[in-house]
């Protein structure tokens, strides 16, 4: 067996000799693509930030109230902020915002679309499937590597490695949304003369609405639960005192961070959950 061990395929190199390849043929689109991340994350932040803290907590309250209707959960919101900022993690929590809400834009902007073409083409669908499980399953270090090569230190590393861990969710229970529409819907609409777009906006998409919320909230969950290894990348947020914590053994912070970034989950959950949702279609 040494013979197999001696005659090593480089998959290493080749993988090396790629990133090489791309830094000096197409470094400039790269940085293109670091500049236009880094203005996103940079606008959303600055709507978090520039204004007082209280302001946003009012604000996030009634926008609370205006999507549920109720006044427990934005008593429950207002709690919440008012809670984070009391522990001192306010800056912290806005910066992680932004850059979960910046992943959340650029995978459901790339994984709707793709889910879509991928539940009415079987080919590219079975293309797809073990690319998305690679995604997944493959160590987050190993891509943050090139990443970091690519796009330098900062949030936009941070941000791919995000989108690359939370992207499968969007698109796979797009695809299952539109695959799940009813035959008879479908053939209802082509007897009226419906057109392919037609009823792509009219049926599918309608049908598969309940779906793709759910891949929104579960790309939301996947980015909040990646802060960390962002954080190793440069990023700012809740994941550098998680690393502060960890690295001085300090269990009062890591346990405060813990409860700040678990509370930032329910909120967003609560946010995006539609009521409705366990009831029959």
């Amino acid at each position: 067996m040494e013979w197999l061990t001696e005659n090593k395929i480089p998959i290493g190199k080749w993988a090396k000799g790629g990133v090489d390849w791309l830094i000096e043929n197409a470094g400039f689109v790269f940085d293109w693509f670091s500049l236009v991340l880094e203005s996103v994350i940079g606008a959303l932040l600055w709507c978090l930030q520039a204004p007082h803290s209280l302001v946003v907590v009012v604000f996030t309250a009634a926008l609370a109230w205006w999507i549920k209707r109720s006044w427990i959960f934005p008593a429950f919101v207002t709690g919440v902020l008012l809670l984070i900022v009391n522990q001192g993690y306010w800056e912290e929590t806005t910066e992680t915002l932004s850059l979960v809400i910046a992943s959340a834009i650029v995978c459901m902007v790339v994984g709707v679309p793709l889910g879509v073409f991928a539940a009415h083409h079987p080919r590219v669908s079975a293309f797809l499937r073990p690319i998305l499980d690679l995604m997944q399953t493959i160590p987050t270090f190993v891509y943050l590597i090139p990443a970091l090569i690519l796009f330098g230190l900062g949030m936009v590393p941070g941000l791919i490695a995000t989108v690359i861990f939370a992207l499968p969710a969007p698109i796979r229970l797009t695809e299952l949304g539109v695959k799940s529409t009813p035959r008879p819907l479908i053939e209802a609409g082509i007897s009226f003369g419906a057109t392919p777009r037609q009823l792509l906006w009219k049926i599918e998409l309608p049908y598969a609405f309940p779906n793709i919320m759910a891949g929104l909230t579960q790309t939301i969950m996947l980015s909040l639960s990646m802060v960390v290894i962002a954080a190793l990348v440069g990023a700012d947020g809740l994941g550098v005192p998680t690393l502060r914590a960890l690295n001085t053994v300090n269990i009062a912070k890591g346990f405060e961070v813990g409860v700040v970034i678990v509370l930032i989950a329910i909120v967003l959950d609560r946010f995006l959950r539609n009521d409705e949702d366990n009831q029959p279609r």
